[in-house]
């Protein structure tokens, strides 16, 4: 701001020292409008500094369904916006369907944003639109599910591959090494379901007392797990099962079902996810409901900042691998404390930022007051300069042109000033003009002293009061009352006046016309008749011709 003010005042300093430049009739006018303009161009000025304007970003969120865990990692991506009050996230939701995301992706670009976050529906079907997103300039981030392509800013994720090979072991030892397992797949061509499944597979496969019964085509949800899981029951009702492995918790609690409305309570079941809360997976983990779990990280708050991190140009990797752990009956206890005092701590935190956003609204609006209140008292000043510059300027130009009028008349004219009006003058301008009419007499007797001792270069102020019979005192303040001027700056304008007369009407050069009007230099009259007419003597000529 400080820099903005001393900036306006150069300006200001700038144009007025231009100003003063002028002596012709339009300076006044000149100087009124840059003034005006200078004074506008400070206001608009000094309120846009009202408010610092950071850049903003659009951020498009593509989420490949809707669900308790993406609800969770939304929830944590608008939280973590609280920290950068510059960003815009615009959320969509494809509920397990290619072809919505693909249409929700390409809205999202032809909207203008500025970063694309992305967990892809299928490995291979979404990549065309990634790609898209991607070859139009707008970095990418792939979070939790990868593409068959390589066109990504960053990509973030657990190890699905890990989490389902843990668990093929948990499984595995928590049988003893012998038992039958039946796996509930998650959605095909997912890359989680595919990581998972493998993970899961190379696992199981070291211990040979371990079979797995059948592996069943889910879709991630509770309501898919428990139509496969119930099919296959009713088709295979005397296969004894074990443990069910579900791909999510989701999927879990769906085959669950499916085998209690069959009467068969044998099994144990785990599942992937290990969310907090409410019929969350540690939760059903410490009521005995889920064997186990694992928890797949969100990280919202760590995705945002990543995002953040990519559009500032600030340092990022290009894949990071967050960190994941089993869930069991030996710390499913501990985890629910830590994760309900977490949730409880976010809950406050969510409780303070809606108090500092009360504040800042109300402090934004006083601002507003404030800044409002002080451009009306800028505004109120530039109309009253204007005003004054207005009436000064017209009283100014109106003497002036009298002025040059009085010079211009010959004595036997005079008394005509007298009886100077027009219907349309003011009371005041009408006391102006008598007061000067009533001095007329006495400007052209001064304009006759000066003229017939034009040639003079000794003349002074002394010689031309005693002249008209006055001191110099009064001579100079009679003067000054009338025209503004002093008498010898009357004077020297008299002899410029006449210097142009002469070089536009004789063949006299430019030396003997200085020295005939008074100067008692050449280079003296050139200087004064440039800055008195903007041209050099000898362009009169110039111009003439």
């Amino acid at each position: 701001m400080r820099k903005k003010i001393i900036a306006v005042v150069l300006v200001v300093r700038k144009k007025m020292y231009f100003c003063t430049n002028f002596t012709n009739h339009s300076s006044l006018y000149m100087r009124q409008e840059l003034l005006l303009l200078t004074l506008f161009a400070a206001l608009a000025w000094i309120c846009s500094g009202c408010s610092n304007r950071e850049k903003h970003y659009i951020i498009g969120v593509s989420q490949c369904s809707e669900d308790t865990w993406r609800d969770k990692q939304n929830d944590e991506l608008r939280m973590g916006n609280y920290f950068h009050n510059n960003v815009e996230l615009r959320f969509a939701a494809a509920y397990d369907s290619d072809q919505r995301q693909i249409e929700q992706i390409d809205s999202l670009v032809a909207c203008g944003i500025d970063l694309l976050i992305v967990a892809p529906n299928q490995v291979a079907t979404i990549s065309p639109a990634i790609d898209r997103a991607y070859d139009s300039g707008i970095p990418v981030i792939v979070f939790e599910r990868k593409t068959n392509s390589r066109k990504f800013t960053a990509f973030m994720s657990a190890d699905n591959y890990e989490m389902g090979r843990q668990m093929g072991e948990y499984i595995a030892k928590r049988l003893g090494g012998s038992g039958k397992v039946l796996e509930v797949m998650g959605l095909k061509g997912s890359s989680p379901a595919i990581e998972r499944h493998n993970g899961f597979t190379d696992a199981v496969k070291h211990y040979p007392q371990i079979e797995v019964v059948a592996t069943l085509q889910g879709d991630w949800t509770e309501e898919t797990g428990y139509d496969i899981v119930r099919n296959w029951k009713k088709a295979h009702p005397d296969v004894a099962v074990d443990f069910v492995f579900g791909m999510n918790d989701r999927s879990a609690i769906g085959a669950r079902q499916a085998f209690l409305e069959a009467g068969d309570s044998r099994p144990l079941y785990c599942g992937i996810d290990g969310l907090p809360g409410k019929n969350g997976g540690i939760t059903l983990v410490n009521d005995s409901i889920l064997d186990a779990s694992f928890i797949y990280p969100t990280n919202g708050d760590r995705l945002l900042q990543l995002a953040v991190d990519i559009l500032e140009g600030k340092p990022y990797k290009k894949e990071t691998l967050m960190m994941s752990a089993i869930v069991t009956h030996d710390n499913a206890r501990v985890l629910l404390m830590q994760t309900e005092e977490t949730m409880r701590q976010v809950k406050n935190l969510d409780r303070l930022h809606e108090m500092a956003d009360s504040y800042l609204k109300e402090l934004d609006t006083q601002r507003m007051i404030t800044w409002m209140a002080f451009g009306g008292l800028v505004l109120l000043i530039a109309v009253l300069v204007l005003l004054y510059l207005y009436k000064l300027g017209k009283t100014t130009l109106r003497r002036e042109r009298m002025v040059n009028s009085l010079w211009e008349l010959k004595q036997e004219e005079l008394p005509a000033l007298n009886t100077v009006s027009t219907e349309n003058d003011s009371e005041g301008e009408e006391a102006e003009e008598e007061g000067l009419a009533a001095t007329s007499v006495f400007f052209a007797r001064f304009k006759d002293v000066v003229e017939a001792r034009l040639e003079n270069s000794e003349l002074s102020v002394e010689d031309l009061a005693s002249a008209m019979n006055l001191s110099r005192v009064q001579l100079y303040r009679k003067v000054k009352a009338v025209t503004g001027a002093s008498p010898v700056e009357l004077l020297r304008t008299a002899r410029l006046k006449r210097g142009y007369q002469m070089l536009m009407t004789t063949d006299m050069s430019i030396s003997e016309v200085a020295y005939k009007v008074g100067f008692t230099a050449p280079s003296y009259f050139t200087k004064c008749f440039k800055d008195e007419y903007g041209i050099l003597p000898g362009e009169v000529r110039g111009r003439n011709s």
